[in-house]
């Protein structure tokens, strides 16, 4: 992902004017801030997106420091030992108490600050389900780089009753 990927990747990743209505569901059940946004998640599902050709072995790490939320945003370019594109940001939680609902902003080209908002939409132990409030982006986390078939099949299946209509692609991820 170069620059120009990573500004398309921000603007289209959620951006979302106040006129714009929603259209995700609320989402599901809370988040305990403390341990989501903590560590490392990998991305096993993901709307395609010309900026992510290539781009495999996805990761996102929370980090905490100093009371301040952060994310480490990666991917692998062709292959999981390919290049690594990195990106990061520091997040704000929108609906703290729900913690479901959170703005992420990066400081890009001459510390110009983009911002993305995303929703958890769903999530249990190892698994999480993410999107734009307007449903054209969502991705599908889970603690394990190789979480099991029936798994994916499932996230996959309720994204779809979540409301999300387009293609999802499932990049490789990296070695076991």
């Amino acid at each position: 992902m170069k620059a120009p990927a990573l500004i398309a990747l921000l603007l289209t990743g959620g951006i979302a004017s106040a006129a714009d209505a929603p259209k995700a569901p609320e989402p599901a059940r809370p988040v305990d801030a403390a341990s989501f946004y903590a560590g490392r998640w990998y991305e096993i599902g993901r709307t395609p997106k010309s900026f992510s050709d290539g781009c495999v072995a996805g990761t996102t790490d929370f980090l905490t420091r100093d009371g301040a939320l952060s994310e480490r945003d990666a991917c692998r370019d062709k292959t999981p030992d390919g290049k690594e594109e990195v990106l990061t940001g520091s997040l704000k939680i929108l609906n703290p108490g729900q913690n479901t609902k959170v703005d992420a902003t990066y400081h890009i080209f001459l510390g110009i600050p983009v911002s993305r908002e995303f929703w958890v939409l769903d999530h249990a132990e190892g698994w999480a389900i993410f999107a734009n409030a307007d449903m054209k982006a969502v991705n599908l986390y889970t603690r394990d780089p190789h979480p099991a078939a029936a798994l994916v099949e499932r996230l996959t299946r309720q994204i779809k009753e979540l409301g999300y209509a387009g293609a999802l692609e499932f990049p490789t991820q990296s070695r076991p």
